[in-house]
Order: C-alpha cells, then sequence, then structure tokens
C-alpha cells in the first residue's frame, strides 16, 4: 500500500464502478490529477482505440498513461532510469515522464521511437483504480483533437459525455488541478528533456 493511502468509501464506491467498466474493454470520462481524461485499459489495444476514435486523433501519436506506483511502473518500461526515480521522489505536482523502451503496454499506446509517457497521479481516486484494476489506465485530455482540454467537468462537451461508456460521479474532481501536467523526457542515461512545464 502506498504511502499517503488513504481509504475513502466514496472514492472506493467510484473506483468500483469505473474498474468494471475498463475491465469490461470499455471506456471511462474521469478526473485524473490534472484535468478530465478518457480513460481505458492501457493493455487493450481494442478499447485503446476506442479513444482514438472519440478524440478524432490519429493513432501516430501516442497515449499518456497512469500507474499507481514505482513497482507498477516498473512493469511498463525495461529499464527505469535513475534520473526519474529522483524526480519522482521529489515531485510535488504532477509530472508526465517519457521513458524509453516502454512494454507490457498495447501497442497503440507506444510512439514510434519505443517511448511511452507516464504518470504516477496525485489524486486518490486515480492510485485506488490503478490498484483496483492492477495495470496501467490510459489518461488523455477529454476532447476532440485539437479542441481546448476541460479544466472542469462542466467544460466537457456533450459529444465526448455521449461516447464513453461511463462517466465518473463529478464530485471526485475536487482533488483535480485543472490544468495539464509537466511533460518531461528522461533518457536511458538520465538526459533530461523539458517538453512541457
Amino acid at each position: 500500500m502506498a504511502k499517503g493511502y488513504i481509504k475513502n468509501p466514496a472514492v472506493e464506491e467510484e473506483v468500483i464502478k469505473a474498474a468494471q467498466v475498463i475491465k469490461d474493454g470499455g471506456v471511462i470520462l474521469y478526473p485524473t490529477d490534472t484535468v478530465w481524461g478518457l480513460g481505458c485499459d492501457a493493455t487493450n489495444e481494442n478499447a485503446v482505440a476506442k479513444i482514438f476514435e472519440i478524440k478524432q486523433r490519429e493513432e501516430s501519436k501516442s497515449l499518456v498513461t497512469l500507474v499507481s506506483d514505482t513497482d507498477m511502473l516498473a512493469r511498463y518500461v525495461k529499464e527505469i532510469p535513475q534520473m526519474a526515480l529522483e524526480l519522482i521522489e521529489i515531485n510535488d505536482s504532477p509530472m508526465t515522464i517519457i521513458y524509453p523502451d516502454a512494454c507490457n503496454l498495447a501497442p497503440n499506446v507506444i510512439a514510434e521511437d519505443g517511448s511511452a509517457g507516464i504518470r504516477i497521479p496525485m489524486n486518490e481516486f486515480c492510485k485506488q483504480l490503478c490498484y483496483k484494476l492492477k495495470r496501467a489506465i490510459v489518461s488523455t485530455s477529454a476532447n476532440i483533437s485539437g479542441e481546448a482540454a476541460p479544466n472542469c467537468f462542466e467544460d466537457i462537451s456533450t459529444e465526448i459525455k455521449e461516447s464513453v461508456n461511463h462517466i465518473v460521479s463529478p464530485t471526485m474532481e475536487q482533488h483535480s488541478t485543472g490544468k495539464a501536467s509537466q511533460i518531461i523526457r528522461i533518457g536511458l542515461n538520465s538526459e533530461i528533456e523539458i517538453i512541457r512545464r
């Protein structure tokens, strides 16, 4: 169990419902630690394809995934650079790291160069959802490609809401920042490139 893990009945109820939809290959609309996102099982190629279809986005573009902790991260990255572990340890705001040599994810999640953007979320709902599923979850902003990402539930278009299999209760968004995460690319030799601050 992760440090800071708190069991909350309201969160747990939402997690159980969302997890079942994801296990069944469905797509959920859910609040992440940043903005509202579209999510599915990141190891299910067909489920991931549904998200690309909803977003009207080319599959050549990779998707960010969420994992519960560094133990789960290790299942999807052949080698975690030491610098990444150090950043995760000290980081106090949502941070997506692009890792080289991703593995065990659906092919349409991984970028053409073999890398994948993965984040350990900083809110209870997403952490518990990853724990419940015991696998990575896709996390891509809940908008049509090219349109603005929704900062809150009210910003999400009807088209997006009607295209998913399940909508997580908006009460879960209270611990979202409403801003996209910073993105950092880290190489095997701990080279760092800041993609988005």
